[in-house]
């Protein structure tokens, strides 16, 4: 009985014993690792510091402001601005709270506050309109918002595979983030912060390089940032609790009128596991990829001149390839150069 006893005294130090440990290394990992540095620059808003990149000069064509994804920032928008900086002036930038962006901390934050901070950013930083809204994803929804509040400083928007604001409606899946990833990224929260992710990341998982067409030291960033932040995780889940909110907002504004709208939209909405994972649900995937499509089609159809491109792309890459994004710039700029036209 005392050698068992013994036995599992010892286990329960030792476990102990692994536990501090690896608190240990996360505290010096969090000392002691070089921060990923904020590439552009940080602007005072009303208190609250939000990391803004502007690039290019402005020229005869409208500035192009970049509006990201819910899981998304700066840098995922890294070949769309390259490949219109040269032609115009582009402006990108992080959500209050996301990435690079300090947050407000405010409760109860309407679908309203993001536009109404990103026209005080652009008026802080000098910009003037007129605009060209591109929005990538939920960066639709955010710029339907914008534009709505402040529709004489916006001669143009770009839908780049945009959310609908009944996707979760018409879809399988119902939201953002699934409860079971909810807990992941709390959990995933408070292992950032501790500085365990990085341990992790830095020596054990050594993660392969999986940027989806992004340069190396652009999504080494965003990487670094992710395993060294708790605020990234919990971004995510405060998008969750907006999202809805954002959505039904930017449905609100039924029509665009004849304002110029441009739709890009990306034919690979599943990976084959999600598709295989949808099959297991008796969900029909390829059902689920023509509602996307309707639903793309309407967006098309808020504007009497609206204009829909369909590119063999994912979600994802219709960005970060620098192929997809070099065809997707054509576009916008053959779009800012016809607005220019009928002025």
């Amino acid at each position: 009985m005392k050698l068992i006893l013994k036995t599992f005294k010892f286990i329960g130090q030792l476990i102990v014993g692994i536990l501090v440990l690896i608190l240990l290394l996360g505290m010096g990992y969090k000392l002691f690792s070089s921060k990923p540095v904020p590439p552009g620059k940080l602007v005072n808003v009303n208190g609250t510091n939000i990391h803004v990149r502007a690039e290019g000069e402005k020229k005869s064509l409208p500035t192009v402001i970049i509006e990201s994804g819910a899981h998304s920032n700066t840098d995922m928008l890294h070949w769309v601005a390259e490949g219109l900086k040269n032609n115009t002036r582009v402006i990108r930038y992080d959500r209050d709270g996301k990435w690079f962006s300090e947050s407000s901390h405010q409760d109860n934050i309407s679908p309203e506050f993001y536009a109404k901070q990103l026209h005080e950013l652009l008026e802080k930083t000098g910009e003037k309109p007129p605009y060209i809204l591109v929005g990538h994803s939920m960066g639709g929804p955010y710029s339907r918002i914008f534009r709505d509040l402040y529709p004489n400083e916006v001669e143009g928007i770009v839908f780049i595979d945009s959310s609908h604001p009944e996707q979760w409606k018409r879809l399988a899946q119902k939201e953002l983030v699934p409860n079971g990833q909810a807990r992941l990224l709390k959990i995933g929260s408070i292992l950032a912060d501790l500085g365990i992710w990085g341990i992790y990341n830095k020596i054990i998982s050594k993660p392969t390089y999986q940027g989806d067409g992004l340069p190396q030291e652009v999504y080494s960033r965003s990487q670094s940032l992710t395993f060294t932040s708790g605020d990234v995780f919990r971004m995510f889940l405060r998008e969750n609790k907006l999202t809805n909110d954002v959505l039904a907002r930017a449905g609100k504004s039924k029509s665009l009128d004849s304002l110029p709208l441009l739709v890009f939209t990306a034919t690979e909405q599943y990976k084959e596991s999600q598709k295989n994972k949808y099959r297991k649900e008796g969900i029909d995937p390829d059902k689920e990829v023509k509602l996307w499509f309707d639903m793309q089609k309407e967006l098309k159809e808020l504007s009497s001149n609206g204009k829909q491109i369909v590119m063999n792309a994912s979600h994802g890459s219709i960005i970060t390839n620098k192929a997809n994004a070099d065809a997707v710039n054509k576009e916008i700029l053959l779009f800012a150069e016809n607005l220019g036209k009928k002025d």
